[in-house]
């Protein structure tokens, strides 16, 4: 689950997966769009040709979304590779590659049917094997996938005829059907091979709605429509992601008009877009991200593993003022892991509220004392110093830091503020675990589960508990969540998860920021829906007076 400057708001995700986020842009509610003026020329029926041009901060790490954690990685993937099933525009489960599917009545075994006639972009039609394949390739620890999880927990797997196959559990499993939106991966190219290693992961063979016609490392992506899509060609001919670490720069290249889409800062969304060029030429939108902010701490780090001194850098951090500050009021203080207003979001917990005269009592009273004079705590011998690291680009998380920043030494915290690029950021220190501090954020997937977060099976190296936080009563609960079905009893159960987050602290929660994509007027078809404003972008389309010429590799 990872989020907020890779790619603008509302792109479709394949799966079902937390993703770090570069930039919150998953499943979000409308909340407001600045739509076509008054006597706007009906734009006709719908015609193919023509290209979009993204702007995304984060290049992907590799298309293979098995063994990739970041939000572009699989937005990518997600245009390229199917699914059985995936997430609708109100975002309920809904058939994709499979025709259909079942359930028995004791949610053990479910049976998917296929539709005929999908074809790999080489030509080779995808059957009811490849999904086992892929199953069983997802579980295999050879791969060590971080979503490996879902998959271990199927007892068995097998295709019943060409286009039909069953999956059995031991036992009630809630993740399931949401197992099965996951993309389907090709037999014929990856078995026998190694999967983390292939060339797959640079050059993917998909089904989807685009092929990947070239990728420029540090520059771009193209993708290009599929002629064989099952659900019909996509009207656009080619989409295209340009890799822009700077937020700044982006937004520069979209008002030359070398970019069609992108995701605005708070700033540019209220101040450097309220023009008649802007308002003449781009539709903005504005929505509740389905994702949080936060800053993370490392467990093996030894001032942080005392709950007292997590508490007391959670308790100096004014909420009010990173939403006023950082986000110019474009978000909402966060608590814990859920979307404010959602099915399970807890009842009565409330953001920590900044008192710095209890920060000061917690670190006394966990040792800490400024013993030379210097304005420097210090406990052991050792003065209370950290580094809160975050990735570059993202200007509203580096002015988030550097709020904190100014929190912390109010009590005697040296604090240092470090950026790295995207993809080092996530390879060299957070999946190595090397860091004191990080701000990142997380995608919110429809599902409840939280299992690959905060499960202490998950703190391991690649796993996406990399703050390595455990806790059995946690990990106990993360169980019964995935064995639940009485819906009652598995809110009762996350309503606890998130008690037990808010009195730990291993994050201290920030903020849910809105999605502020901005899109240019030519595209038409865009349907803002529970799911963000991209879930249907195979059916956008430019009027042909309007298209721009292709990108020619």
């Amino acid at each position: 689950m990872h989020l907020r400057d890779c790619l603008p708001a509302g792109v479709r995700h394949a799966a079902p997966v937390l993703v770090l986020a570069l930039v919150l842009v998953l499943p979000l509610l409308p909340a407001a769009v600045l739509g076509a003026p008054a006597g706007e020329a009906d734009p006709g029926m719908p015609v193919d040709g023509g290209r979009i041009v993204l702007g995304t901060i984060g290049e992907p790490s590799n298309l293979n979304p098995y063994i990739s954690t970041d939000a572009s990685s699989h937005e990518v993937a997600g245009e390229i590779l199917v699914a059985p099933l995936r997430y609708g525009k109100d975002l309920q489960l809904e058939p994709w590659a499979a025709e259909s599917w079942s359930v028995s009545p004791d949610g053990r075994r479910l049976e998917f049917t296929l539709r005929k006639g999908i074809r790999w972009e080489d030509g080779v039609e995808l059957t009811a094997d490849d999904v086992v394949f892929t199953v069983k390739t997802a579980a295999d620890p050879k791969l060590a996938s971080p979503y490996a999880e879902d998959f271990l927990r199927i007892k068995s797997i097998r295709a019943l005829d060409r286009y039909r196959f069953e999956a059995v559990y031991d036992e009630y499993y809630a993740r399931a059907e949401a197992t099965f939106a996951s993309a389907i991966l090709p037999r014929h190219i990856l078995e026998g091979q190694e999967v983390r290693g292939h060339a797959f992961s640079r050059r993917p063979v998909g089904a989807g709605p685009y092929r990947l016609k070239a990728w420029e490392p540090g520059s771009r992506l193209t993708l290009e429509a599929s002629p064989t899509y099952f659900m019909g060609r996509p009207h656009i001919d080619q989409v295209i992601y340009r890799v822009i670490p700077d937020s700044g720069t982006m937004f520069m290249e979209m008002r030359a008009g070398r970019l069609d889409m992108m995701g605005l800062s708070p700033e540019q969304y209220l101040r450097q877009t309220n023009t008649p060029e802007w308002t003449e030429n781009c539709r903005k939108y504005r929505y509740l991200a389905s994702a949080y902010v936060y800053l993370g701490f490392n467990m093996e780090h030894p001032f942080f593993k005392d709950r007292r001194v997590r508490w007391a850098v959670s308790r100096a951090i004014s909420r009010e003022e990173l939403v006023k500050g950082a986000l110019l009021g474009q978000g909402v203080p966060a608590f814990g892991p859920y979307k404010p207003g959602t099915e399970y979001y807890h009842p009565s917990l409330k953001p920590v509220e900044q008192d710095l005269a209890e920060s000061a009592r917690l670190l006394r009273e966990a040792g800490f004392e400024d013993r030379d004079g210097d304005g420097i705590l210090e406990r052991d011998g050792k003065p209370f110093a950290f580094t809160i690291l975050t990735n570059q680009g993202n200007a509203e998380r580096i002015l988030a830091a550097i709020i904190i920043q100014s929190h912390l030494k109010k009590l005697g915290i040296d604090v240092q503020v470090r950026t790295v690029e995207w993809a080092a950021f996530i390879r060299e220190f957070v999946n190595k675990g090397l860091f004191d501090a990080v701000i990142l954020g997380w995608t919110i997937s429809p599902d409840p589960d939280l299992y690959q977060v905060w499960h202490s099976s998950q703190a391991v190296p690649g796993g996406l508990n990399f703050t390595h936080f455990k806790d059995r009563g946690l990990d106990d609960l993360l169980d019964r969540g995935r064995r639940t079905a009485d819906k009652k009893e598995r809110h009762a159960i996350y309503c606890r998860v998130q008690e037990i987050l808010a009195a730990e602290q291993p994050y201290a929660f920030l903020y849910v920021g809105y999605a502020l994509p901005v899109v240019h007027r030519r595209f038409q078809g865009i349907e803002p829906a529970l799911a963000g404003i991209a879930w249907n972008m195979d059916k956008w389309w430019v009027p042909r007076a309007e298209q721009r010429p292709l990108f020619q590799q």
